[in-house]
Parts: structure tokens; C-alpha cells; sequence
């Protein structure tokens, strides 16, 4: 088979389908969806009904390509301290609960991304559309306030409605070098001359994003800061393999998150109500990650303690930020994946995040894309209305336990599709040798991760001895798109 000429997006098609997902809608989603766009979305008469923050210089930033746009924020100075509002799509106002849509999205659980193709978790007429909130359009959202101490502490949490409306749709590209070293693009310029304070509200909001993370590390929080590959395509044809740096601007967006995220958790848990929690468990294999730092000359304590492995962390980045990403790739891949879990409103400890040392966290910042995210809202309104809780334990229990199932379904058909992806792109490349870093030791084989291009197989000769962390050298000897397969032989 040639490669170059490789149907990537029907493969696509083919995992998905591989992976149990449905990817067929019924009459009953087509007649919702006619519906829900004929009335515009969310009721004007309802988004009328809402407090009205229009007028506030709201953004968002997110990647290049990004069309569902699930947050946006606002921020002013309090003082010392900043105040920070987080809108987040409505939703729920739109879809609503045990509808036919809903059943997708709950069957579905995200929005899968491929690289070549999405399969989204929602209509497009909906999450690209009338439920994202997309530049100069109203929208209903629901918003979480909080304010930053300069010392990264939270008060003054809330939680409501409005009436929103994005002022700047921004990316990630341009707003990170802005907020790094005041470089202006020719997008970001755009958009500033488009609205007078912009530059000094995202210089805001980065401050607030800052003191947050550093109080995050404080209290043993992992910032691995790692680069992501990312396929190279044009008019849909492979032309390679890139490294997407993490930023500045995706921290401002990370840390705002993680404080709303945890904003929605506590004032949950406060009520008493049950919620679906986020949780990364203590490390499955901390004795290997004590094993890796002590070569490194450092020494952590036998017992999982996020703050000591942070700290290790923070110096290797600083001494040493040319191998920085392979070995917090191996920290990630030793941690072990997160979960969904049930948080019963009864328990008066719930399960916390290891890896963001937080005690309270829920996913509600995404719901275009997660249905979690979407759950967390309608419990969210729930409480705000003074309603008994949409669903019972046991259906929050049953919706992690799914989510969870098809998580790691939506992990496999990325892996595959960037394998196929990547097979394309190193196809002109056999006998090529690259440095790399294990990533993966079972009896089902061993995985290597190579640097330049960052692209992962299998090393398929010569893997005895090798275990996760391991840096070795390796020969590229085949590629086959088709079975996402890359075959390394270990080259000294």
C-alpha cells in the first residue's frame, strides 16, 4: 500500500466503529436538532430572563482550529486582589436531560479528535453554533466568580446564569507570545484595535492565572508542562510531525479552569449534593518513579507525596529543559490515568486529585465536548434553584463507570489514528535511527517514543531488559498505516 495515498479519514471512521461507537443518528436526534436551532439556540424570552454581563470585555482562547468554544473569562482589579469570572456554555439550557440528544452525548461521553476528522459529542449545529460562544453572539452560560489573592488564595466564590457575549475569539499561538515577551501578531493586532483594554485584561487575567499556579505548587500540584506532537496536515494530506510547546496563554486557561473547576466541587460538596468527581489515585508505580528521580540524584520519600515529586520536577525543568519533556512524559505515563468518580453528598471526605493536590475537583468547564461537564451543570442549576438533584447516586455512579469505559475507547482511537498519522509521515524514512525514551514495558511488547519527530511504536527487536523511562537508540524498519503499526529494532 502506498502511504501518501492512505484514506486517513475513513480509517478514522473505521476505529471509531472499532471502539463501539455508535456513529448513526436516529429521526428523533434530527427532529431535536430542527427544533432547538428554529428557536435560536436557548429561547431569546429565557436568555432575556438572565442577569446581563454583555457588556463586559469577555474572551476566549483556545487552539487555532478550536470552533466549539465551551469558556470565556473577564477579569478586574479588587484592590490587591483580581476578580475573575469564568462563563461557561449553557448547555443544558439548550439539550435537555433524557432527551434524544442527550442520549447520544451520554452514550458518547465526548467529542472524539482524530486529526484528521471529529466526531463530536454534540450536532455541530450545536457545539460549533447555538451552544458555543463564538465571537459577537449572545449565549446564555453559566458563570463561576471567584477572587485572587495575591498569595493565589480564593474568595468570594459564586455560582450563576447570565447573558454573555464574546468580545475577541483568541488563540493560544498569538496571545501566549503576547503574554511571554509582548510579541503581537497579526491577529492578536486585530483584535486589540477591535477593542479598546483588551491587551490590559488578558495582562490581568495572566496575573491572576499565575498566582494560582504558584500556589498550586506550594501545595505539591505537578506542573509537567510538557510539548504535545501535533500532525501537520494541508487540503487533508500528512506533511508531518510537530511539537506543540505548552505556553503561557495555556496556562492562563489551565489555571482559571482548575479554580473553577474546584469552585463547582466545593460549593457541591458544601450543599451536600452528590457530583461526579476528577481524580488522578496515588501513583500505580511510585516505587519506579522513585527509582527514575534517585538516578537523578534526588531521593523521594517511599510514600506517594506530589509536593516532593513537584519540587523535583521544578529543578529538572530549570537544569535541564532540553530532556524536560521526555521525563515528564514518563512521570504521566507512571501515574497512571485519570478517573470519573462518584462523590456521594453524604460523604464528608471526597476523593481528591493527586496530581493537582486539590481535594475538590469536578470537570465543568467543557461542556460542548464532555459529558461530565454537562452532567456537573444540571447538578449546578439544581442546586442554584433549590431543586432536588437531576440524577441519583447510582446514576452518577453508572455515568463514570461509562465515561471511564469510553475514555479509554477515545484514548485508543487516538493513539491509532496518530500511529496511522504518523506512519504516513515517516514513511519516506525507513532505516532511519532516532534517540527515544520507553514509554511502555509489558508482555504485550515495549514502546519507544522517539524525539524528532515525537512519534511512539514498538520496538520490535532487541527490547529485552528495557523498562518504562529508559532512554535507548533505534532504528526505524517499517511502517504500516493501515494497521497503525511503527516497528523500531533497538540500535545499540
Amino acid at each position: 500500500m502506498n502511504s501518501h495515498h492512505f484514506d486517513l479519514a475513513q480509517a478514522a471512521f473505521g476505529e471509531m466503529q472499532f471502539q463501539g461507537f455508535n456513529l448513526h443518528h436516529t429521526e428523533a436526534e434530527r427532529q431535536q436538532l430542527a427544533q432547538i436551532v428554529a428557536q435560536g439556540g436557548v429561547p431569546r424570552a429565557e436568555l432575556d430572563s438572565l442577569q446581563d454581563l454583555r457588556s463586559l470585555l469577555w474572551s476566549s482562547i483556545d487552539n487555532d482550529t478550536s470552533r466549539d468554544l465551551d469558556q470565556i473569562e473577564w477579569a478586574e482589579q479588587t484592590g490587591a486582589s483580581i476578580r475573575v469570572l469564568i462563563g461557561v456554555a449553557d448547555v443544558d439550557a439548550a439539550v435537555k436531560k433524557d432527551t434524544p440528544i442527550d442520549k447520544f452525548a451520554r452514550e458518547q461521553t465526548q467529542t472524539v479528535y482524530t486529526g484528521v476528522r471529529n466526531f463530536p459529542m454534540l450536532p455541530n449545529e450545536l457545539s460549533t453554533g447555538l451552544t458555543s460562544l463564538n465571537e459577537q453572539e449572545d449565549r446564555a452560560a453559566v458563570v463561576t466568580e471567584f477572587t485572587v489573592a495575591p498569595d493565589g488564595s480564593l474568595s468570594g466564590q459564586k455560582i450563576y446564569r447570565a447573558q454573555v457575549c464574546n468580545k475577541a475569539q483568541l488563540a493560544y499561538s498569538s496571545v501566549g507570545p503576547f503574554l511571554k515577551e509582548g510579541k503581537i501578531d497579526d491577529r492578536l493586532q486585530v483584535k486589540l484595535a477591535a477593542n479598546a483594554g483588551l491587551a490590559d485584561q488578558l495582562k490581568l487575567q495572566d496575573q491572576a492565572a499565575q498566582w494560582l499556579r504558584a500556589a498550586r505548587n506550594r501545595a505539591g500540584a505537578l506542573d509537567f508542562r510538557r510539548a504535545e506532537a501535533q500532525p501537520i496536515l494541508a487540503d487533508g494530506k500528512v506533511k508531518g510531525i510537530d511539537s506543540v510547546i505548552h505556553n503561557r496563554a495555556m496556562e492562563l486557561i489551565e489555571d482559571l479552569m482548575i479554580a473553577a473547576n474546584e469552585t463547582v466541587a466545593n460549593a457541591l460538596h458544601n450543599a451536600r449534593r452528590s457530583s461526579l468527581r476528577r481524580i488522578v489515585r496515588n501513583p500505580e508505580r511510585w516505587q519506579r518513579i522513585v527509582d527514575l528521580v534517585l538516578e537523578k540524584g534526588t531521593k523521594l520519600p517511599a510514600e506517594p507525596d506530589s509536593g516532593a515529586l513537584n519540587q523535583f520536577l521544578l529543578e529538572q525543568r530549570r537544569s535541564d529543559p532540553d530532556h524536560y519533556p521526555d521525563l515528564a512524559l514518563t512521570i504521566i505515563k507512571l501515574m497512571g490515568a485519570g478517573e470519573y468518580v462518584l462523590s456521594s453528598g453524604r460523604d464528608p471526605h471526597p476523593p481528591a486529585h493527586f496530581a493537582l493536590a486539590a481535594q475538590d475537583y469536578s470537570h465543568s468547564t467543557a461542556p460542548n465536548r464532555r459529558f461530565p461537564d454537562v452532567v456537573t451543570q444540571r447538578l449546578v442549576k439544581a442546586m442554584l434553584n433549590n431543586e432536588p438533584a437531576p440524577y441519583t447516586d447510582d446514576e452518577l455512579a453508572a455515568i463514570a463507570e461509562h465515561t471511564n469505559d469510553r475514555e479509554r475507547a477515545t484514548n485508543k482511537v487516538a493513539r491509532a489514528m496518530f500511529k496511522r498519522i504518523s506512519a504516513v509521515a515517516l514513511a519516506d524514512h525507513i532505516g532511519d535511527v532516532y534517540n527515544g525514551i520507553v514509554t511502555g514495558a509489558s508482555n504485550k511488547g515495549t514502546w519507544v517514543r522517539i524525539l524528532k519527530p515525537p512519534v511512539e511504536g514498538k520496538i520490535v527487536r532487541g527490547d529485552a531488559d528495557l523498562d518504562v523511562g529508559d532512554k535507548v537508540k533505534v532504528k526505524l524498519i517499517g511502517t504500516n498505516p493501515e494497521r497503525a503499526f511503527i516497528d523500531f529494532a533497538r540500535a545499540g
